[in-house]
């Protein structure tokens, strides 16, 4: 008797110890991606705000086709962050981050993401067909996320996931040959640049988002311009500056304040306040306003399977929000 007793403490002691662990992992858990282990779905103000980010970074592909018509693609990319750095930097000050995150965002989106698209952009590539490839970002953020936060996805965010990139897919196949290897290369390489960028900005939670957007810029619009000296050359520069229009610069304008100011803050925002698996499939929605606001402006037709891809995109997006909300109503 006294040994089953002791035997019967111990136990008693161990589960004890047990669930102290389990309560002190979910807990590390929430500090560390501001959310439960069980990835909880996103507010609906922040997943309103997620679609109006998608719908300014879809439309604005057509806004930097439009720019290209004048200006040479590094001078176009190196001004947009020009004007996001200044005069803004005059007003806001230096959030409160190393300067080792601001200069790896800065070179990863500046240079790599927007770099390269810009490139792409100037005749390799559709903006329509662009906004789609720009998303393997998602695929790039998830793996990051996985790999260096140890995050991981729940099995009905892989269906969510799976329903998108059909979507995605059905475009790809029935896009045509609407892209060079060369512009599908760069966009590709620009997605993966964008994936680390979010994972640098995912490192200062509670930050500043909007003095982060503008200080990181200060390593953005420097090596731009400097490449575009480079490889555009001064007479291309200075062609381009003296032939813009109002509607170029409008575009430039659009580039900075909308996609930059407004845009990336708030996705590194929601990026600093949930797990990459939830935030990031949000981004999927850009195709959809990209291939709208390319049918609109540049005229491309919305062929019945443009119209299913959308609906399969939106069908993903749809379930990745209200699964867990129908999960969680009562029996």
């Amino acid at each position: 008797m006294p040994r089953v007793t002791v035997r019967s403490t111990t136990e008693s002691l161990g589960r004890s110890r047990l669930r102290r662990y389990k309560l002190g992992m979910a807990q590390a858990a929430t500090q560390t991606t501001g959310q439960p282990s069980g990835q909880a779905p996103l507010p609906l103000s922040h997943f309103l705000l997620g679609v109006a980010i998608a719908a300014v970074w879809g439309t604005n592909f057509v806004v930097m086709k439009l720019g290209l018509a004048h200006l040479p693609p590094l001078l176009f990319a190196g001004l947009r962050f020009l004007f996001v750095f200044f005069p803004a930097a005059l007003f806001i000050r230096k959030p409160a981050v190393p300067w080792r995150d601001l200069v790896a965002y800065g070179l990863f989106i500046g240079v790599g993401q927007f770099g390269l698209l810009f490139l792409a952009l100037n005749g390799h590539i559709t903006p329509g067909l662009a906004s789609l490839v720009a998303q393997s970002q998602v695929f790039f953020t998830i793996a990051l996320s996985m790999i260096i936060r140890r995050e991981r996805m729940l099995r009905f965010q892989y269906v969510a996931l799976a329903l998108a990139v059909a979507g995605l897919a059905v475009i790809a196949v029935k896009g045509g040959g609407s892209a060079s290897r060369l512009g599908l290369t760069m966009v590709l390489c620009g997605g993966f640049c964008w994936g680390c960028g979010n994972t640098v900005a995912r490192r200062s939670p509670g930050a500043d988002m909007l003095a982060y957007i503008v200080w990181s810029a200060l390593f953005s619009a420097p090596p731009l311009l400097l490449m575009a000296l480079l490889f555009e050359g001064w007479p291309a520069i200075r062609d381009g500056v003296l032939h813009a229009d109002l509607a170029t610069w409008a575009a430039v304008a659009w580039q900075s304040l909308g996609n930059s100011l407004f845009g990336f803050a708030a996705w590194a925002w929601l990026l600093n306040r949930h797990p990459a698996g939830v935030v990031a499939p949000m981004s999927l929605l850009v195709p959809i306003f990209g291939i709208g606001a390319s049918a609109i402006v540049l005229g491309e037709g919305l062929e019945p399977w443009k119209l299913a891809a959308a609906a399969l995109v939106l069908g993903g997006l749809a379930f990745n929000l209200l699964w867990p909300r129908f999960r969680a109503q009562p029996a």
